[in-house]
């Protein structure tokens, strides 16, 4: 499997990379997760987009969000795996390269998720902890957690 990736703002993404991505997203968090919820949220267009795909398909996205647009540090959300590509590691590489990617645009700085709680271990297995309280988000629990600098 031949992995390559590309990190863009929302102006520089074409149309079949939008479309791609849209897809996934509704693929996973709507149809998949039973979830009626509008995902274009109008942040999109003020966010970077990490494409990681395995031999020229999309597998993986996640949105790169600017501090005080979701929260006061700079986020990553929208974290997703193509269900054909499950079990092959690219969701590690996904938040690795999610990392990497907000430390190269924003700066070296704590970066904050909405975690699903059920993927609590993997979060934490990057670096991530537990912020705040539990609370529900279109039916699934969620958290807050940070990953500090370093």
């Amino acid at each position: 499997m031949h992995l390559t990736h590309k990190i863009l703002p929302f102006h520089q993404l074409n149309v079949d990379e939008l479309y791609q991505l849209l897809r996934l997203r509704s693929e996973v968090f709507v149809v998949e997760q039973h979830c009626v919820f509008l995902d274009q949220d109008d942040k999109d267009q003020q966010c970077y987009h990490l494409l990681l795909y395995a031999d020229d398909q999309l597998a993986a996205y996640s949105r790169l969000v600017p501090a005080d647009l979701s929260y006061a540090e700079p986020a990553i959300g929208r974290v997703v795996t193509s269900p054909a590509f499950r079990g092959s590691g690219l969701g590690r590489k996904l938040m690795e390269l999610s990392i990497q990617g907000c430390e190269e645009l924003f700066g070296p700085q704590t970066i904050r998720i909405g975690a699903q709680t059920y993927a609590l271990p993997f979060y934490t297995s990057l670096g991530f902890v537990e912020d705040g309280d539990r609370y529900d988000e279109d039916g699934i629990e969620h958290i807050e957690m940070v990953r500090k600098p370093g």
